[in-house]
């Protein structure tokens, strides 16, 4: 990224943004206080927020629900309604804002494609969503630990079935953070906007048909990665590479993604999540070692992510994740963004940074600023606050977050005593390779091992 590029991703506010914005928080601040429990101001908004989409597909959907409920009917037709609503705007959203972002780095992107359809995902639906019902209903500030519990069977059965994973972490993470703030009046700040963005998603996730992952294909190439995003929180972690694919078949060079993921407790933190995923060895390994992959026929969906198969996977070269950036960041086809995807908080695209300064949390090049994001950089591996502040080189993802574009460093160059060291955040993805890490990590034992062995006690019984 230069400077000049950076100065065109920061001019300015995009119009209609604020207005958008506006309607959404209107229908988050009547989930505050419950929509059984409607005043004439609220009522208002959600009018206003119906009225916004009336001439679009989904107008006689909204504004049916929104009589519904304003008149005491609030079912599960009437809130899918609402919750696409709220997500159909902030898409809109999130599409101003990634449309600034190509136009600023001038990055080529793909066009959406609906993927083949697939047979619908079965499972245990309806109980996720009548829990979210009565979030709704009830309201945040009326959220208490009796209400969190009865989270606890729909999520259970969600996890039986492999295809439901997702929408039961999310679900497991929204009635964690619940759980965690109860009894929710006694808050002072009730945090709208994030309950209502893990609401409305799950919500959108547990309607039939909606669920699983679809690929729209399969591909042959080398991946070249240039890092790795960890998600974490306390019963699962997911990794998340992000890496430019050379296709086989001459076709261009793209962006794409491959995520895996395991369950977890909360007393497995820091390098000791790495072995959640030692499934996966050949992606660890070419973290580890930046390397590149070759892969032959590995299922890819519409929006850029590779469902990855450890066993289509070979660990290729030597790949520096600085010289792929440099050669091939510039003109690799980003993927299009599916539907339920199009949110601006999950806007994370892959950049280099070259020639900044850093001063706390803020970089600075050629007079303009840009937020670093320090809360993101993960447990697992060496970046540090301090190595990112000593750097002049940044692979990071640029993100749309609190009303303001951040940039989450994924891997540095610093000079530190006057010697030029890299890191990266998936360094450690084979064990530690700083010696006292791995030696305060041979102390605490292995707590994984512990727990596994522990779970196969309890299987043989």
């Amino acid at each position: 990224m230069l400077g000049v590029q950076l100065a065109a991703l920061l001019d300015g506010e995009v119009p209609g943004v604020a207005e958008a914005l506006d309607l959404v928080d209107g229908f988050d601040d009547a989930l505050v206080h419950g929509l059984a429990r409607l005043d004439e101001e609220q009522a208002g908004r959600l009018a206003a927020l119906a009225g916004a989409l009336r001439d679009t597909p989904l107008g006689p959907a909204v504004g049916e629900a929104v009589e519904k409920i304003t008149a005491g009917s609030i079912g599960e037709q009437e809130l899918a309604a609402l919750a696409g609503a709220r997500t159909t705007l902030l898409g809109a959203v999130h599409d101003a804002r990634l449309a600034r972002f190509d136009a600023a780095l001038g990055r080529a992107r793909d066009t959406w494609e609906e993927p083949p359809a697939s047979p619908p995902v079965e499972g245990p639906l309806g109980a996720g969503r009548s829990w979210l019902q009565e979030l709704a209903i009830t309201g945040w500030r009326g959220v208490d630990h009796d209400l969190v519990s009865a989270a606890d069977q729909a999520v259970s059965a969600l996890l039986d079935e492999p295809a439901l994973r997702g929408p039961a972490v999310l679900l497991d993470g929204l009635a964690a953070e619940l759980r965690a703030s109860c009894p929710v009046a006694t808050m002072d700040r009730v945090p709208a906007r994030r309950w209502a963005d893990l609401w409305a998603r799950a919500l959108l996730l547990l309607q039939p048909g909606t669920s699983g992952t679809r690929p729209a294909g399969a591909v042959s190439g080398r991946l070249l990665p240039l890092g790795v995003d960890v998600h974490e929180h306390g019963t699962a972690v997911q990794i998340q590479v992000h890496g430019v694919l050379e296709p086989t078949d001459g076709s261009p060079t793209r962006l794409v993604r491959a995520s895996v993921a395991a369950a977890k407790v909360d007393t497995i933190v820091g390098p000791a999540v790495w072995r959640l995923l030692d499934g996966h060895p050949v992606l660890l390994k070419a973290l580890a070692e930046h390397r590149s992959v070759d892969l032959a026929e590995v299922p890819v969906t519409a929006g850029g992510d590779l469902i990855w198969q450890d066993d289509r996977a070979t660990p290729g070269e030597p790949a520096d994740p600085f010289a792929t950036a440099r050669l091939r960041l510039s003109d690799a086809l980003a993927p299009a963004v599916p539907p339920l995807e199009r949110h601006p908080v999950r806007i994370a695209e892959p950049v280099l940074v070259e020639g900044y300064t850093i001063d706390g949390d803020a970089l600075t090049l050629d007079g303009h600023t840009l937020a670093v994001d320090l809360e993101r950089l993960p447990g697992c591996g060496p970046l540090t606050p301090e190595l990112v502040a000593a750097s002049s080189t940044c692979v990071g993802l640029v993100r749309w977050e609190a009303g303001r574009w951040t940039l989450q460093p994924l891997a540095v160059q610093a000079t530190v005593k006057r010697k030029t060291v890299e890191a990266h955040g998936g360094d450690w993805a084979l064990g530690p390779t700083d010696p006292k890490v791995a030696k305060a990590e041979a102390k605490a034992g292995d707590a994984v091992a512990v727990l596994r062995e522990r779970a196969g006690r309890l299987l043989r019984r």
